[in-house]
């Protein structure tokens, strides 16, 4: 299953719009100033996002990632479940509604869509921006403190992307107990850090406690094989940099890589991959070398050489994150 390009080309053309009329410097500096914020300790009930322009600059810096990052796990989802299309979704802290764009890119179709958020000026210019994409006509934009109260009702979907990080470790643990609850698939990502894998390796035990079976990035739905504080389990996804990702990070290149941790469950049957690719392809003279999850609750390296054919044509093509080998 391929992510629709159109629904990308929409988002950046709607979120290019936002900035419209904002100088370039306050919009960089509203985004400096919110990106210190966040990577703070301040607090979550705090107004982070003060006004239109907090949102508008920091939706069009923030938004293009967060919607690549979530796209790459539900394509991942997906494959798992071919047979599966949500036919609701909740966003639980989706703000100005990343996730629900990324949903509607990965399945086509309308579905009822909840976004819920605390954040009022989140949530109007979500709206806003989302009257560029036809599919998400059905969404409602509704305020709900994220944390150890929050009550959802029943949904085939529920995403939760780059909000547990902003929660104590009781309110994380409350919320994807809901999540959990009332979904029949839920979906979380977090940033591609050691602390944003603890969060997701924590809600994955949480999930499958619940009677979920794990359908990506795992093939299995065992206990994870890396060594805590060895290593960590994340992905990268490919974004387009806009002139303001420019102007605050500096340098020239068009893209940037987004580092995310992911894990995607189930109440229904899934078929997760028989093994991951967890590292970026080493391609070299006449063969290529895999780092691998494997089914069988290891990691491996393998080696893939010309004498295997196809396969090996195959693994020069294969990326970070892909499933291993790939589906007919």
């Amino acid at each position: 299953m391929n992510v629709s390009p159109s629904t990308a080309a929409a988002l950046r053309t709607a979120l290019g719009e936002l900035l419209d009329g904002l100088p370039p410097r306050q919009a960089a500096q509203a985004v400096e100033r919110l990106i210190a914020n966040y990577r703070g300790a301040t607090p979550t009930d705090a107004p982070i996002l003060r006004d239109r322009a907090d949102v508008a600059a920091y939706a069009a810096y923030r938004m293009p990632a967060t919607f690549e990052a979530v796209c790459a796990a539900l394509e991942a989802f997906a494959d798992a479940v071919p047979r599966w299309t949500p036919g609701s979704h909740t966003d639980v802290g989706g703000g100005t509604g990343a996730a629900t764009w990324a949903v509607s890119a990965t399945w086509e179709g309308t579905r009822p869509v909840t976004v819920l958020d605390w954040a009022e000026p989140a949530l109007a210019l979500g709206r806003e921006v989302a009257a560029a994409n036809p599919a998400l006509g059905e969404v409602r934009w509704q305020r709900a403190r994220i944390g150890s109260a929050l009550t959802l009702d029943p949904t085939d979907l529920v995403t939760v992307s780059y909000v547990l990080n902003e929660l104590a470790a009781p309110d994380r643990a409350a919320l994807v107990d809901a999540a959990a609850s009332a979904a029949q698939a839920v979906v979380i990502v977090e940033a591609g850090t050691p602390d944003g894998y603890a969060r997701v390796i924590e809600a994955r035990d949480r999930l499958i406690a619940a009677g979920l079976r794990i359908a990506a990035p795992c093939p299995h739905s065992a206990g994870c094989p890396i060594v805590p504080g060895a290593d960590w389990c994340h992905f990268s996804a490919r974004v387009s940099r806009s002139s303001l990702h420019r102007q605050v990070k500096g340098g020239s290149l068009p893209y940037e890589d987004e580092k995310f941790s992911y894990v995607a469950a189930a109440r229904f049957p899934v078929s997760p991959a028989p093994s991951r690719v967890v590292r970026r392809p080493q391609i070299r003279k006449g063969q290529v070398l895999l780092d691998l999850c494997e089914a069988e609750e290891r990691l491996d390296r393998t080696t893939v050489t010309k004498r295997h054919g196809d396969l090996y044509k195959a693994a020069r093509d294969a990326d970070w994150g892909d499933a291993w080998p790939p589906r007919p």
